[in-house]
Order: C-alpha cells, then sequence, then structure tokens
C-alpha cells in the first residue's frame, strides 16, 4: 500500500496517518517529523532546514527527495507506507514516481484532504506541539488533557514558529502556488481521491478508509 496524503497545512493529514498507519501496518513517513528531528539535533542538514522553514520557504526539491527516499528505502516501509508532506511540488512528484517506479512499487493511491483557507488559518494558529515527544495537539479540536501540558510528557506545549501567523500566511501562498497543481497532476494520473477535511476527525477517518480499503493487500 503506497500512498500519499495530501493537504494544506493544518487539513489533519499528521493526525488521520496515525490511525492509518496502525489499520493497515505500514509507517507513516512524515517529512516534517524528519525535518525536526535534523533540526534539534542540530545537524548540518537541520540548520540548512531550518533556513527554510522558519522563513516559510518550501526546503529545495533535490534535498527533500533524497530524504525520502533514503526513509522509503528502509526495511519497515518494503511492504507500503502513508507519505505525509511530499511530495509539494509536480516536480517533486515525478521524481518520487521515478524512484517508486525503479524500486518495482509504484504509488497506487493519493488522498487530498480539502479544506477552505478560513478553516486552515484558524487551525494551524490554534496547534501547540510537546517539545519532548513531538505530540501535536489542536487547542479547538485536540486539546491536551492539561491546558498548556502534555499528556504523555508533562511538558510545557509550545507554539511552533511555522504556526504564528506571520509564517501561516507564507505557508499557504506557497501552497497556492506550487502545490495545488499537484491535484491536477495526480487526477491525471487517476490516483487522486478527495476528501472533506471539513468535519470531524471520525468522520474523516472513515472516508479515508473506504479509499483505501479498495487497494490490493499483500
Amino acid at each position: 500500500m503506497n500512498v500519499v496524503l495530501l493537504g494544506a497545512p493544518g487539513s489533519g493529514k499528521g493526525t488521520q496517518a496515525k490511525p492509518l498507519s496502525e489499520r493497515y501496518k505500514v509507517p507513516h513517513v512524515s517529512t516534517g517529523d524528519i525535518f525536526r528531528q535534523e533540526i534539534a539535533k542540530k545537524s548540518e542538514l537541520g540548520l540548512q532546514v531550518q533556513e527554510y522553514v522558519s522563513s516559510g520557504r518550501l526546503v529545495p526539491d533535490e534535498l527533500v527527495l533524497t530524504i525520502v527516499t533514503q526513509r522509503l528505502s528502509q526495511p519497515d516501509c518494503a511492504k507500503g507506507f502513508l507519505l505525509d508532506g511530499f511530495p509539494r511540488t509536480v516536480a517533486q512528484a515525478e521524481g518520487l514516481g521515478d524512484y517508486l517506479r525503479a524500486a518495482g512499487r509504484p504509488l497506487e493511491k493519493v488522498i487530498y484532504l480539502k479544506l477552505e483557507q478560513q478553516e486552515v488559518v484558524r487551525r494551524l494558529s490554534s496547534r501547540r506541539q510537546c517539545p519532548k515527544c513531538g505530540k501535536v495537539y489542536n487547542l479547538l479540536t485536540q486539546p491536551p488533557q492539561q491546558t498548556g501540558v502534555c499528556d504523555v510528557e508533562g511538558t510545557a506545549l509550545i507554539h511552533r514558529e511555522d504556526d504564528q501567523a506571520a509564517t501561516i500566511e507564507k505557508r499557504l501562498r506557497v501552497y497556492d502556488d506550487l502545490t495545488e497543481p499537484l491535484i491536477s497532476y495526480y487526477r491525471g494520473l487517476e490516483l487522486l481521491d478527495t476528501v472533506s477535511a471539513d468535519r470531524p476527525v471520525a468522520e474523516v477517518f472513515v472516508a479515508m478508509v473506504v479509499a483505501l480499503d479498495k487497494l490490493p493487500r499483500p
């Protein structure tokens, strides 16, 4: 099951990926998580990534493609993956497609979580994250049990720089300019299913399961 999850920041890709990963027994591969790990380690790659993320710009295609394909080559991805946060441009999609075809495991499905921009801004500005375990909360839809504190670690939650208002606006402009064409690209390949994300999390999950259950299982 080789699947890409598309959608604007805040549309719920990460939220849905965890239960989908558990249901289908394939890993959730998040470029955002990989980037944040490298930034936290202050690696050379992390420093490069941070410069782009902090300014609301996309990390260059060739750099992201290298990171993603290395991750997809790991043994836990042998039976499939849920790819979240990549591709974001048609060029990245073409690079991913070339890699997967060469590996003999072509992309099987792309699910696009559709959400209006006003709701995207509202959701993103309400996100908080645990700096220790990385768990993401939403003050509107998935708040922590104790205000401002991670349920798992008991650590004070932070408001990530890329969830600040000014950065959100830049991210959405980048999304509109570069990522929207992916919808047309994957529709042309007959891989795209569109799911409305403007409804309760459980309802979105059911709609995604309906689409994914149609795929052949190993």
